[in-house]
């Protein structure tokens, strides 16, 4: 994992705690890192983030959004991870 990647994932952390998520940065034993991303509201409604090649994907693997955004990579999260009625 290149420094622009852990980069990218603080920010999006970042970007995602100002929401209202718990998130924050893991080291996987595998050295690859993520974003955990827990619903406060909710706690089982959680997702594991990774970036790679600048762009931010979901944990099944599809493709999120480009990492120069995390602003609209949370957005994206948290319509996933909205409880109803948020």
């Amino acid at each position: 994992m290149g420094e622009d990647d852990f980069g990218h994932l603080e920010r999006l952390a970042s970007e995602l705690g100002t929401r209202g998520f718990h998130a924050r940065v893991v080291h996987s034993q595998t050295g690859r890192a993520f974003v955990r991303v827990i619903n406060p509201n909710a706690t089982s409604l959680t997702e594991n983030v990774v970036c790679k090649a600048a762009d931010y994907w979901w944990s099944w693997g599809e493709r999120m959004h480009r990492a120069d955004d995390p602003a609209g990579a949370a957005t994206k999260v948290a319509r996933v991870l909205a409880a109803v009625g948020e």
